[in-house]
């Protein structure tokens, strides 16, 4: 049994800090959500969790079965056991799914002759099209295709703990269910997934059902309950923890290279020179 613990997490982008101190366990086979306005910080707790560049973390912990994680890089996180499933999945041109889950596995240690046929398995069972596989990574797929795609890799890779920045978007009733169900599905495995899922919406709950719902809002978890919080705040909204005189800011742009060293903008303007 795996435990992911954040204590006391706090960062910044330049001199403004968006995480203000966020403490939440999260353990094997539990689904932990957390929802909030825009601009709350839930990605950049996501961000911070996973190591990308461009925060600075100025206190805290995060422990992943006692290691710390903010001394590993983005990779390291990831051989650790950590997931994360982005809300703008980056396009991999030149690198098969195969390639780089099979990179994956030989990085942690683990045969990869099975990859390839563990991918077939997961594409069937979200219903993702076979011609797909062997595309350049997420290269000209929807936004929906590119949340099951994220979805096979986390069944394939089986990591300990997933973070879920906004999986259910772009998705439609269908697509939903199968995912859902699938991430279920790994919550209840042997070695069971511990989850924690960033949304907006009630209806990522309707299969993956939460152990726990916590409100985030102005950095920090503001409160926690069980599902029926999720209900709650769908019909009351956010309106108790959100002062509408303060600009909403989240920390760099969620269109920028997640793991980059240069933002999409910088890149356009290279690719233009």
């Amino acid at each position: 049994m795996s435990e992911l613990v954040i204590t006391d997490l706090r960062a910044s982008v330049g001199d403004k800090e968006i995480l203000k101190g966020v403490s939440l366990t999260i353990r094997s086979g539990e689904v932990h959500a957390v929802m909030g306005p825009n601009g709350s910080g839930k990605s950049t707790l996501s961000h911070v969790i996973t190591g990308r560049p461009g925060y600075t973390v100025t206190g805290g912990s995060v422990l992943l079965d006692g290691v710390e994680l903010l001394e590993l890089s983005a990779w390291e996180r990831a051989r650790a056991g950590l997931f994360l499933a982005m809300q703008y999945p980056t396009e991999v041109p030149g690198v098969s799914l195969e390639a780089m889950l099979s990179a994956a596995a030989v990085a942690a240690g683990r045969d990869a002759s099975g990859v390839a046929a563990a991918i077939a398995h997961e594409a069937e069972t979200i219903g993702f099209e076979a011609k797909l596989i062997d595309r350049a990574l997420n290269v000209d797929l929807s936004g929906g295709e590119k949340k099951r795609n994220e979805t096979i890799q986390l069944g394939v890779l089986a990591p300990k703990i997933a973070v879920l920045d906004e999986i259910d978007s772009g998705l439609d009733v269908d697509a939903m269910r199968a995912v859902t169900r699938r991430i279920e599905q790994a919550t209840n495995a042997d070695e069971p997934l511990g989850v924690l899922a960033i949304t907006h919406y009630k209806r990522l709950f309707e299969e993956l059902e939460p152990d726990a719902v916590h409100v985030f809002a102005d950095g920090v978890i503001q409160k926690s309950g069980g599902a029926e919080l999720a209900a709650e705040l769908e019909d009351t909204g956010y309106g108790e923890w959100v002062d509408p005189n303060v600009a909403v800011d989240d920390g760099p742009s969620a269109f920028d290279d997640p793991f980059g060293d240069t933002t999409f903008a910088d890149r356009l303007n290279l690719h233009e020179g």
